[in-house]
């Protein structure tokens, strides 16, 4: 969203650039929109927290009764520190994973989370390690897809999951194990349109639907998260009242199958954060290269935010509104490259979805503007890194009142430097 040029400027001066600034109005009524769309018996609504982590969006999440998906270990710890809830029925957090690494299967031990399993080997890594109870198993429906390829969530190009033709043999072993599955989960991808998300969410329940005659200790499922948000248009809206009609369906078909009340879970990440964070930068430089014969040539807006803030671009071709603060709606516009600081080819926002760059018509710049990087708050800072040894930028927090509250400082160098030791490893 935009803000006004007198706040960026301000707080620009204030901590530097490049910053991260989160709107909490906008949280707080995205949340409002999920609890509304939940707001039934049995129904449940959880944070993808991997989404955006930070301690003060955890807790708006606590105090508003959202539920809490992990993906490793430290997730739980971090939302346990936040407020949220460990080794309660039915389980406030779940630990969602493919593969158990670090700290994970000793945080599901001590810390009563239910672990979502991904992968048939994990029953064996959870027996070896002492678990004996309730998991859940993350099934791969053979359908579904993310915003890019690269981001498949369901079908056979898809890490996530077990397939779901082995889903019998997996409970079988689980029941040898020791353990009881209370979950069956999906996440088949927040990329399709809105009515190939209803069709194949539609999809979804029939076939978990049709397993759970076979799960005697089923408790709840989860049909992942998925609702969509338009990168490209920030005033469309979701029809949440349609998504409402079809989990409240969706969870009176799986209790009739089961004979008893089956709680119904969604899982969003990217719907309760990706509009209420921008990334703000400030212009060094405008540069020209010449066409050459292929006609190739452009205006570069050199920015000190790169693909340490905000690797998305990069990665996989997403595409973020731009804007040069302070520059009327009706400027005349030229294209312009928006690239970065880092000593990578890679390191340019204005990409298209082949990860072809690709100019954006944008007011001409000029060194010391600023330039804002709109909806950054899904998988921004949480994918941020210190490559090239940048300390991470720091993350403010608006309140409506106008009140901005520093949720995390500029790294330094110390701060990358304290993990590294000389210690001599026994052997």
């Amino acid at each position: 969203m935009s803000h006004e040029p007198s706040l960026l400027n301000s707080l620009a001066s204030s901590v530097g650039t490049p910053f991260w600034l989160y709107d909490a109005a906008v949280i707080r009524q995205r949340i409002a929109d999920i609890k509304e769309l939940t707001n039934a018996p049995y129904l449940q609504a959880r944070f993808a927290m991997k989404a955006c982590p930070a301690t003060a969006i955890l807790r708006e999440m606590a105090a508003a009764g959202i539920w809490i998906d992990a993906v490793s270990g430290n997730e739980v710890l971090r939302a346990l520190q936040a407020g949220h809830a460990a080794g309660q029925e039915p389980p406030v957090i779940c630990l969602t994973a493919d593969v158990f690494r670090d700290n994970a299967l000793e945080v599901i031990r001590e810390h009563g989370v239910l672990p979502n399993i991904g992968s048939p080997g994990q029953i064996a890594d959870l027996a070896a390690a002492g678990y004996r109870g309730k998991i859940s198993l993350r099934v791969n429906p053979g359908f579904g897809h993310g915003h890019v390829n690269s981001c498949d969530t369901g079908g056979p190009s898809s890490k996530h999951g077990i397939w779901h033709s082995t889903l019998k043999a997996t409970a079988v072993a689980a029941k040898a194990a020791g353990m009881q599955i209370v979950m069956l989960h999906a996440h088949i991808g927040s990329g399709p349109q809105f009515e190939e998300l209803m069709a194949n969410l539609n999809r979804l329940t029939d076939e978990f639907v049709s397993e759970i005659p076979g799960l005697p200790d089923l408790e709840a499922i989860s049909l992942g998260g998925g609702i969509p948000h338009n990168y490209r248009d920030p005033n469309a809206s979701v029809p949440l009242d349609r998504l409402k009609e079809l989990l409240m369906a969706a969870q009176q078909k799986a209790s009739a199958a089961a004979g008893r009340p089956v709680r119904l879970e969604i899982e969003p990440g990217r719907y309760y954060v990706a509009p209420s964070c921008t990334l703000v930068t400030r212009v060094t430089d405008v540069k020209h290269t010449e066409p050459n014969e292929k006609g190739d040539g452009a205006t570069f807006a050199m920015v000190d935010a790169g693909f340490v803030d905000l690797v998305r671009p990069a990665m996989y071709g997403s595409w973020h509104g731009i804007e040069i603060v302070g520059r009327p709606a009706d400027a005349p516009r030229v294209p312009i490259v928006v690239a970065g600081p880092l000593c990578e080819s890679g390191d340019v926002f204005t990409r298209d979805d082949k990860e072809l760059i690709q100019p954006r018509p944008l007011p001409l710049p000029i060194a010391g503007d600023l330039l804002t990087l709109r909806d950054a708050g899904a998988y921004g800072y949480a994918m941020s890194s210190n490559y090239n040894s940048i300390g991470k930028a720091p993350q403010l927090w608006l309140e409506p009142e106008g009140k901005v509250i520093q949720i995390s400082r500029r790294e330094t160098l110390e701060d990358i430097l304290k993990a590294e030791t000389c210690e001599i490893v026994k052997i």
